[in-house]
């Protein structure tokens, strides 16, 4: 992998994972924890800037108080779920459309000051009852909008719900994450491993 000497996460619940927020060395006990150690061993730092919850919109509302000092070498963004989500408990959608609206101009901000690597995690959705299988369409516009900035930007994409899809035929859903969008220990280890593999794919070029 490129060296980089400041490496952030950014995103919702499954980046944030329960870490200090008063604490910037926190990282939680997701999948930004699993890398941290092999990110860190040449004398890199790893940020966790997640917090739950977090849509698009709140992510623009932090950007600039809270991602831009950072300035990442490299930078990860993991959001979209909660932009599905809130549609159907709190009747608070948001468009495709807006999702990217509000998604790219953050994008293009941190690129112009900073131009980290990018990489770009693909939100995730596993049903656990049946009339959650239609939630699936609305999310399908929020992954589509993260592909094509992913292709836009030159990020490298993490394709999570390829991935979670797949685990789920072998797994059942309880054991990968028992709401659809919250991981287990297995989950983490499965979005730690679609990361890596994704990230650390410029070492081959």
């Amino acid at each position: 992998m490129t060296p980089a000497t400041r490496i952030v996460f950014i995103g919702d619940s499954i980046t944030d994972a329960g870490r200090d927020r008063e604490d910037p060395a926190s990282l939680g006990d997701g999948y930004v924890s699993l890398l941290a150690p092999e990110l860190t061993a040449g004398g890199a730092t790893v940020r966790n800037l997640g917090i739950a919850g977090n849509r698009a919109v709140d992510l623009a509302a932090r950007w600039d108080d809270e991602l831009m000092p950072t300035e990442p070498d490299l930078l990860t963004v993991y959001v979209g779920v909660n932009d599905m989500w809130r549609r159907f408990d709190r009747d608070d959608p948001t468009s495709a459309e807006d999702f990217e609206a509000r998604l790219r101009p953050l994008l293009e901000r941190v690129v112009a000051v900073h131009r980290p690597r990018l990489v770009l995690m693909e939100p995730f959705f596993l049903p656990v009852v049946p009339e959650q299988t239609a939630w699936l369409e609305d999310l399908d516009g929020k992954r589509a909008v993260v592909r094509a900035l992913a292709a836009e930007f030159g990020a490298e994409l993490v394709p999570l719900h390829e991935v979670f899809t797949a685990a789920a035929a072998e797994h059942p859903v309880a054991a990968l994450a028992p709401d659809g969008v919250h991981p287990t220990p297995l989950g983490s280890r499965l979005i730690a491993d679609a990361w890596r593999a994704a990230a650390f794919i410029s070492d081959s070029r």
